[in-house]
């Protein structure tokens, strides 16, 4: 097989959706694909194989010949969870199911972030999506990191934190026997009665709580704090992330909710502080939902990332399925005869053609 004619896959494994790019090596897109979220950290082993295997075939539906993609790497948190003896066999077993038949590389989900938004090898990324992290690369390695320790004992200012902290906070209120402001309002009523009109939860919850702060016979079991620890645990963990969008929704309402905002703001601060000099020039790399949309996270975070390092280029990186394609036809070619910065721009610096489509 020519150059002309070989192919590459990136793939970009998050926590709430996965996504595949097939390109050539001229940068030019062929096709993408997306599945459900497959980062093994928090998700089941047999499910993440599931989703994974969904982003590909979507993405090779529109592949001729799914042998010409001879080189592929593969971005995710916790990257060593891939690298398990029954995961990694499950996933062998995925790519030749779907038809490849190439070798692929594994990597951080940090460095097809980083990757997807600059061609240069130095600069900070600032992850936000399910989970956050920081991370220092020089010469695209990374040599420090702060957080990205998982919804269990880190990921702070994270989708999966800012949920967990509107649960908490909610619970905090309902302790108080204080009705909820508009934060908890729509927490509980996504919890407890999703399918009822959201107009009458602030009513319904009133009576609830008024009935409770005069009650003496009330089995703390038939609590509204205990039916929505029981409705929070009843799901899986990472599903505590969905409830981000209702923070940002009720910012400007809620006290709660811009408190919860400005600590968010300040834990991600924090860990760009963590790993970058003061004074350092190299470019910030924001990347995950919280810091690549327009939301309230990123309206906190990127105005005092720039007061901080007024030197330093701000890029958003939007697509790590195709910071893990570069990375791909890097491996391919070779770095001797790979004009990265040319390459960068063709993959990345034009908008993605639709999911599961040609351009």
């Amino acid at each position: 097989m020519t150059t002309a004619d070989a192919l590459v896959l990136g793939l970009d494994i998050g926590g709430t959706s996965t996504r595949a790019l097939v390109a050539g090596l001229d940068g030019e897109r062929v096709a993408t694909g997306r599945g459900p979220g497959a980062n093994i950290t928090s998700h089941a082993p047999e499910t993440a194989i599931a989703a994974i295997e969904s982003a590909l075939r979507a993405a090779l539906t529109h592949v001729d010949d799914p042998t010409r993609i001879q080189r592929a790497v593969i971005g995710t948190a916790g990257n060593s969870n891939l690298l398990q003896p029954t995961v990694a066999e499950a996933l062998r077993q995925t790519w030749s199911a779907v038809g490849l038949t190439c070798s692929y590389g594994i990597v951080s989900d940090a460095m097809v972030a980083f990757i997807a938004g600059t061609p240069e090898p130095d600069g900070t990324l600032l992850l936000a999506g399910t989970g956050a992290l920081a991370t220092a690369f020089r010469r695209r390695q990374r040599m420090r990191t702060a957080d990205g320790h998982g919804w269990l004992l880190g990921d702070l200012g994270s989708g999966f934190w800012l949920g967990k902290e509107a649960v908490r906070s909610t619970l905090a209120a309902l302790e108080r026997h204080e009705v909820p402001g508009p934060l908890g309002l729509a927490v509980l009523h996504a919890h407890l009665w999703p399918d009822d009109d959201p107009s009458a939860t602030r009513e319904r919850v009133a009576d609830i709580v008024h009935t409770e702060a005069v009650s003496t016979t009330l089995d703390r079991g038939d609590s509204l704090v205990a039916r929505l620890i029981v409705a929070a645990h009843a799901r899986p963990p990472v599903t505590l992330a969905g409830l981000a969008p209702l923070v940002s929704s009720t910012a400007g309402a809620d006290p709660e909710a811009d408190r919860i905002l400005a600590e968010a703001a300040g834990h991600l601060l924090d860990a760009v502080a963590t790993v970058r000099a003061t004074g350092d020039a190299n470019p910030i790399v924001l990347a995950g939902s919280l810091l690549t949309t327009d939301n309230p996270v990123r309206r906190l975070v990127q105005p005092e990332l720039a007061a901080r390092w007024p030197d330093a280029p701000i890029t958003t990186a939007l697509d790590g399925a195709a910071g893990a394609a570069w990375l791909a036809a890097g491996a391919l070619l070779g770095p001797t005869t790979l004009d990265a910065a040319e390459l960068h721009t063709r993959l990345l610096g034009r908008q993605s053609v639709s999911e599961g489509s040609r351009p």
